[in-house]
């Protein structure tokens, strides 16, 4: 968001936003509370303080750690401090006031800001060195609930679980209950199909999109060649060095290896050849730690995969294009003194929103028929607040420790989404967490940078807080609907029974029976096809909710493939005052999806020229698993 959009400043400050993650660095300027008034009346949660954790302020509201289970190697204070940087990151990113001249050792300079600047935070720190339990994220979830949280995120990860066994998605549902929005990353297991986290429909799952800057790391080579690769290198080298290969510094007198010396795998070089010299390494980027241990001065690596993303290094390095690693090993077998320089990272305009290569895609396995991830936000090359407990790339023998800190992954995206409901619910502080997260989804902008798996991966595109505030038509969600959907699932009375908790019995035979393909009032519309299909046919139900002008008329159009028919009955939606509900109904159609296609899709515009109201319909092979 720039900083000139409109805002309720009195609402947002009364907006609290609990995160589940590593903890929180309470000293870092992000989370300064000069300026903030009164803490919220209706707050009821704690401060508990610890090592390097001493208070908390009218910005950090509250601060609790969880380790239950006693996990982790001993040497870690209870203490909600962030030892990591996760969670002072992920914090920043959703709720950090506005800090001036930013940076990572000059690279990304600028002002750092959260989406809901004003709103006050609430860390509950859940994850340690040896990971996040089941039983503290309950615990967790729990307190949030009872604290007084608006929004709970959550940039956890973890495989998918049926929604019983599903510790977040028990958390959620039971948040989702109390009126609040539970927001998760989708996880950073892309580019492969079928590796989303966190898909129960009543959580708000965000893939993480790119961002209009590219960290450019260039290095010159001896005979005058100069390139550009991708990383975060802070250091300035002011010479050259000697160049080696892995191939040529391969270890010879050492047992055969388990690895690949072309590639610098860890235990193929040998330290005497890598020792003072730049080390080009095929096809495996992050090989600055071995060569670091091996005492080399720094690394060229090519790149295929992950191009979109630039890491920290602990010494300098950068990664390139396969066509230019090709021209520096020939280089490096044309002449006896190969050398080479690696220069600081500049930062260059690039074309965005894509999708990030890393970023989870459907579908998913567990609610076959519900489009997961549901949208994209900013998750690549994030500068933000960063914990002076850790060093900026994790490894204790680095001495860099900075107040802000540039990483990626979902789970950056996934703050940016929380703040963007946060901002949302500051405008209705009335709205289900369904209603929020409908309009973060209908005025998304579907994504213009393509590749074949972003349907899958993008959900309903790009999200746009700032229409999100007017969206005109939300779906809405009640409890009593999210069960019924579950017995069309397959759930049964025992197994409702362990996600919703409690004594009450769930029969599922006194609910209405959920209809169509997916039984959902689901903002976006989705079909797995099972293998044996030889045709496409969905019929989805749907209900939408008039939040825009009290005498509106909605008309449909669609924009869809040739070979898929879909057909909205009724065509035209007549309002006459607000919160009306009127229902339609979509009838997908089509024969048998071409054999070069994994997924193919649809979008349908509810329109009354003041508000454009969009839900993608996604049609897809299933991918790995067994019907």
């Amino acid at each position: 968001m720039t900083e000139t959009i409109k805002r309720v400043p009195k609402l947002e400050s009364n907006i609290i936003v609990g995160l589940l993650d590593s903890g929180i660095y309470a000293d870092s300027p992000s989370f300064s509370d000069k300026g903030f008034g009164p803490i919220p009346r209706r707050w009821k949660g704690k401060c508990i303080t610890g090592a390097n954790f001493t208070r908390c302020n009218k910005k950090v509201i509250g601060a609790k750690y969880y380790n239950l289970e006693n996990i982790g190697n001993g040497d870690e204070d209870l203490s909600p401090a962030d030892d990591d940087g996760h969670g002072t990151h992920t914090s920043s990113i959703l709720g950090g006031v506005a800090v001036r001249g930013a940076n990572l050792y000059g690279i990304a300079n600028g002002t750092a800001r959260g989406g809901v600047p004003s709103a006050r935070i609430a860390m509950y720190k859940v994850c340690w060195a040896g990971g996040c339990t089941d039983t503290d994220l309950l615990a967790a979830f729990d307190d949030a609930i009872a604290d007084g949280v608006d929004i709970i995120s959550v940039s956890i990860g973890g495989g998918p679980r049926a929604f019983f066994e599903d510790t977040i998605a028990i958390g959620s549902f039971h948040a989702m209950k109390k009126g609040i929005l539970t927001s998760c990353s989708a996880g950073n297991g892309g580019p492969s199909l079928s590796t989303v986290d966190n898909a129960a429909p009543w959580i708000m799952t965000v893939a993480a999109s790119t961002i209009d800057r590219e960290f450019q790391t260039a290095f010159k080579l001896g005979n005058g060649m100069i390139a550009q690769g991708i990383s975060i290198n802070t250091f300035s080298p002011n010479k050259m060095y000697p160049l080696i290969s892995g191939t040529l510094a391969k270890n010879l007198t050492a047992e055969e290896p388990y690895g690949n010396a072309s590639a610098c795998d860890f235990g193929t070089l040998s330290m005497t050849k890598v020792k003072g010299k730049i080390v080009y390494c095929l096809d495996n980027a992050g090989q600055d730690y071995t060569i670091k241990e091996l005492e080399g001065i720094g690394v060229i690596s090519t790149l295929t995969s992950f191009k979109d993303t630039a890491f920290t290094t602990v010494i300098p390095a950068t990664s390139v294009d396969p066509n230019d690693g090709l021209k520096i090993d020939q280089y490096i077998n044309s002449t006896k003194n190969p050398q080479a320089i690696i220069y600081k990272t500049r930062t260059a305009e690039i074309s965005a929103p894509a999708l990030a290569s890393f970023s989870s895609r459907g579908p998913q396995s567990i609610t076959l028929n519900i489009l997961k991830p549901d949208f994209a936000a900013p998750g690549v090359d994030i500068l933000a607040a960063y914990s002076k407990l850790s060093s900026v790339t994790g490894d204790p023998t680095d001495a860099r420790h900075t107040p802000f800190n540039i990483i990626s992954g979902t789970s950056m995206s996934c703050p940016h989404a929380s703040a963007a409901a946060a901002y949302v619910k500051s405008f209705h502080p009335d709205w289900s967490p369904s209603a929020i997260k409908s309009a973060l989804m209908t005025t998304a902008t579907p994504m213009k940078i393509k590749d074949v798996d972003t349907d899958l991966g993008a959900g309903s595109g790009q999200m746009n807080p700032v229409k999100a505030v007017h969206p005109g038509l939300v779906y809405d969600i009640s409890v009593s609907s999210y069960l019924s959907f579950l017995c069309k699932e397959g759930y049964n009375s025992t197994t409702i029974g362990k996600l919703i908790g409690g004594e009450k019995k769930y029969n599922c035979s006194s609910f209405k029976p959920a209809k169509g393909t997916d039984g959902l009032n689901y903002p976006s519309m989705h079909l797995q096809l099972k293998n044996n299909m030889t045709s496409i046919s969905a019929v989805f139900y749907r209900t939408v909710t008039n939040v825009g002008y009290a005498t509106s008329v909605y008309k449909a159009t669609v924009k869809a493939p040739k070979h898929l028919s879909v057909k909205v009955e009724p065509e035209t939606l007549t309002f006459t005052s607000l919160k009306e509900k009127k229902d339609f109904k979509v009838i997908v159609k089509g024969g048998p999806m071409p054999n070069e296609m994994e997924s193919c899709s649809a979008l349908l515009e509810w329109s009354d020229n003041m508000h454009c109201v969009k839900s993608p319909i996604v049609i897809c092979k299933r991918i790995w698993y067994l019907d």
